[in-house]
């Protein structure tokens, strides 16, 4: 089975000059869905990690799935002021502008080791801020995975400069 199959380009979205791969297809189809938590766990057990960071939103979607299937703890990396309690924050940018995410401070174990998830690698940035945000925080980030890992556009790059060990399950 092919997953690019199930994630299709949409020319200039969320705005001019971005190209966006959808993940509805993949997510509506059971086979397609099965077979991309299958592949990310191969990827994850390649580290020795306690607990998943799934970073706003659809790594949320990936990480559920993949926290589940692995029996390992997970924690969401928010957008600003969704979360009730004292909050760790890193800002960063995006290819279409800025943004920060925030982890609940008493969320995470001392001795947690982290492994970032996220649906699509693009620039890279926000596995940085949030690799950032985990490590001011006191915890080990020992790697990120993600679903798709969009190859032109040099986030694989930025990840190795910042010391974070990464792989996708599908790349273009």
């Amino acid at each position: 089975m092919n997953l690019l199959d199930y994630l299709p380009s949409v020319q200039n979205f969320p705005k001019p000059g971005i190209l966006f791969r959808d993940i509805s297809p993949l997510l509506e189809n059971p086979a397609a869905f099965s077979k991309s938590i299958e592949i990310l766990n191969d990827l994850a057990s390649r580290h020795n990690y306690t607990h998943l960071v799934g970073i706003e939103s659809r790594g949320f979607i990936f990480g559920s799935a993949l926290a589940h299937f692995a029996k390992k703890g997970l924690v969401l990396a928010r957008k600003p002021n969704k979360l009730p309690l004292a909050t760790h924050r890193e800002s960063y940018g995006l290819e279409y502008g800025t943004d920060a995410l925030e982890i609940q401070q008493s969320t995470l174990p001392a001795a947690s080791r982290i492994l970032l998830i996220d649906d699509v690698l693009a620039t890279g940035g926000t596995f940085v801020a949030a690799n950032k945000l985990l490590q001011n925080a006191g915890f080990h980030v020992c790697g990120a995975i993600s679903l798709l890992e969009i190859s032109g556009l040099g986030g694989h790059q930025l990840l190795k400069n910042n010391n974070i060990q990464f792989d996708a399950a599908v790349k273009t």
